[in-house]
This record gives structure tokens, sequence and C-alpha cells, in this order.
């Protein structure tokens, strides 16, 4: 059964060289002309306005963590898509509960205010 996973295990080792040896590459054959410019913040020309270690308002990773929530949970329709002919009309309610239950906590954050910017 282990040998089923042998070409696997080939492929992983050959991509973990590969990419070792072109990063060596590039280390070796790339330019290597710093300057002040290239090594400040923005290679653009700006000033930086403020610091790197400015704290980012608590909405914005609320607002991350929700959208990770329901993409994940959008994911889990396609498998169901696919097999539904298959599932029939268990599948069918089962996915009606999934979605009810996702639709519930989707108007509990918008209740909740955690959709707003203000």
């Amino acid at each position: 059964m282990l040998a089923n996973y042998i070409p696997i295990a080939i492929l992983l080792v050959i991509s973990i060289i590969f990419g070792y040896a072109l990063s060596k590459v590039n280390e070796i054959f790339g330019p290597k002309k710093p300057s002040d410019e290239k090594l400040s913040t923005y290679e653009s020309g700006m000033e930086p306005v403020r610091t790197a270690h400015e704290r980012f308002s608590v909405k914005f990773f609320i607002v991350a963590m929700m959208f990770i929530i329901f993409d994940i949970e959008i994911v889990f329709l396609y498998p169901w898509a696919v097999a539904y002919r298959e599932l029939g009309l268990f599948g069918f309610v089962e996915m009606f509960i999934f979605l009810f239950i996702l639709l519930i906590g989707y108007f509990y954050i918008w209740k909740k205010g955690a959709l707003r910017w203000d």
C-alpha cells in the first residue's frame, strides 16, 4: 500500500530540490546593486507616512474572519451540487438545513452591526 505513495514522495523531493536550486541560481546570477532607494520601505520614491507597526481596527479582522467562514461554507455547496441527483430528497433537505443555519448566522452578524463601518 505504501508503494502507491512513492510517486508522490518523488514529486515532493524533486519540487523541493527544484525550488532550492532556482533560489540559489537567482542568488548567484541575479543582479546585486543595492542602493539606499532599493533598501527603503517603498521603491516608488514616496516617503512613508506612518510606521509599519500601525494598529488595525478590530472591524477589519472581524470582516476578514466572516469572509473566510462564509467562503468556506460556500465551498461546501460545490460537492453538493455535483452529487445532487444521487443524494435525492435527503440531500436537498440537508442542504436546506445547512443554508438555513448559514442564513441565521448572517442575520445575527448583521443585527450585531459587524457589517457596519461607521
